[in-house]
């Protein structure tokens, strides 16, 4: 009988490498970054009950990560402004490549696989002018850098493929910032949008805010399967605005602000940190670490209710909600009926939950 050891050490022999698939690490749903108990930082996998299936040290604090859709192979971005980005192999903890963006350029915090797996794209921007730039990366190649082109905003922070496979669409965030400490250099006379490109870099679409909301930085996205996209936003503008922090929009349509009763609006200070569609798509919510809350929403913008948590940021679908995770190390399950804690890791999450 041919064990697993003996056919990968054939492979090895005839000089093959395996490329194994997300079963080869517990089929995890979720990646998640995370700050360890001794100052370490990590790469986690998390099963859909918030159980680590897999754990992989990182140099440096990340951001977000990019799972490939078919092998075991995760990109972990450095938080912005980030000048490396690591291609993990998470069956053995190897970094099979290291992704640095050209000169005068940093990455964004933010990736996506398309083209089934073929191509990494990569938020970033222009190190002197923060114009945004999007990174093409071949991964066949060994993860060369191809091309790149414009974002069609300034500052962008998340992107993601829209379910025609054929089209990003962008949160370009508005802000310029200052390469060496992230110093935000044009709040008076920001402008974010949301931007749709096509793979190569046309635009297909784009909006704006009204002008009194052009201090509302449109930070990170969620996509229904049905093309419906969600947006989380941060306010830069006088402190104690009760401004909106979620947005809907479709392609064609005009953009749906969505807002909460004043007194919840308030308690989120400005700050929207994730957003996710709930695990039966019908509902939407976004978090604030700062003032410890969970907005929920539904599809339409209708306000549902809070959720209260210290710390709470990341946030992915999962069952009929969703799950959520904050920076004490604890991961809680949220649906209709309220939280319910599923584990607590020795770890302080960052702040976003990445779906496989």
């Amino acid at each position: 009988m041919t064990t697993r050891r003996s056919f990968l050490a054939s492979l090895l022999a005839a000089g093959a490498a395996p490329r194994l698939g997300w079963a080869a690490v517990g089929d995890p749903s979720y990646l998640a970054a995370a700050r360890e108990g001794d100052g370490g930082f990590a790469l986690y996998g998390l099963d859909g009950a918030g159980r680590a299936t897999f754990r992989v040290p990182l140099p440096a604090r990340g951001h977000a990560g990019a799972g490939h859709p078919k092998r075991a192979e995760a990109v972990a971005f450095a938080r912005r402004p980030g000048t490396f980005a690591l291609v993990i192999d998470c069956v053995s903890g190897a970094v099979l490549h290291h992704l640095t963006p050209p000169e005068h350029r940093q990455f964004n915090g933010h990736g996506v696989f398309a083209r089934a797996g073929a191509v990494l794209f990569t938020s970033e921007q222009k190190s002197e002018t923060s114009e945004g730039v999007i990174g093409v990366w071949d991964v066949g190649s060994g993860y060369t850098r191809i091309g790149e082109m414009a974002s069609a905003g300034i500052g962008p922070h998340d992107l993601r493929l829209m379910p025609d496979g054929k089209t990003l669409v962008v949160a370009n965030g508005g802000i310029a910032t200052d390469p060496s400490d992230r110093t935000k250099l044009n709040l008076e006379t920001m402008r974010p949008n949301l931007t749709y490109l096509s793979l190569a870099g046309t635009v297909r679409d784009q909006v704006e805010l009204e002008p009194d909301l052009w201090q509302n930085s449109i930070r990170h996205l969620a996509i229904r399967s049905d093309g419906l996209v969600g947006f989380a936003m941060q306010w830069e503008g006088a402190p104690g605005a009760a401004t909106p922090l979620l947005g809907l929009h479709r392609r064609g349509a005009a953009l749906v602000l969505a807002q909460a009763p004043l007194r919840d609006e308030l308690a989120m200070q400005g700050y929207a940190g994730s957003i996710a569609f709930s695990g039966d798509s019908t509902e939407l919510a976004i978090t604030s670490p700062r003032g410890g809350r969970m907005h929920r929403f539904s599809s339409e913008g209708k306000f549902l209710g809070v959720v209260s948590r210290a710390d709470i940021c990341g946030l992915a679908p999962q069952g009929n909600g969703y799950l959520a995770s904050d920076g004490l190390g604890g991961l809680i399950a949220v649906d209709r009926t309220g939280p319910a804690p599923l584990a607590r890791l020795e770890c302080a999450w960052d702040n976003h939950i990445v779906s496989l």
